[in-house]
């Protein structure tokens, strides 16, 4: 599934639009960088409650294209300017980590 895709089926608030061609492969919920920088893959659309520049900095190094941030969560300014330089995409949702986790599984990936 690409990005648009995901942001057109949900409601979500786009703080930056990214890449939103980017192909998504799956999602790593992870709060501790150093877990993201270790597990995730390439592709993946990240939750975390994280909003700090670093944040960004990690999804550049694990090629992640889009963050989501949960529970209402509103990302730093100067997160947001970091991953509209960076294209990647940035949203927050007032839904909790497991209830986009349903939202996205029902949508699908293409595998």
């Amino acid at each position: 599934m690409k990005i648009n895709t995901l942001l057109s089926k949900f409601t979500f608030q786009v703080f930056s639009k990214g890449d939103q061609q980017r192909e998504l492969t799956g999602v790593v919920i992870a709060d501790l960088l150093s877990f993201v920088m270790g597990q995730a893959n390439p592709g993946e659309v990240w939750l975390t409650v994280q909003n700090h520049l670093n944040v960004a900095a990690v999804a550049v190094l694990k090629e992640i294209p889009m963050i989501i941030l949960p529970s209402g969560r509103i990302p730093s300014t100067d997160l947001i300017q970091r991953c509209i330089a960076e294209n990647i995409t940035l949203c927050s949702s007032s839904r909790t980590s497991y209830d986009i986790c349903i939202m996205i599984n029902e949508v699908g990936f293409d595998r």
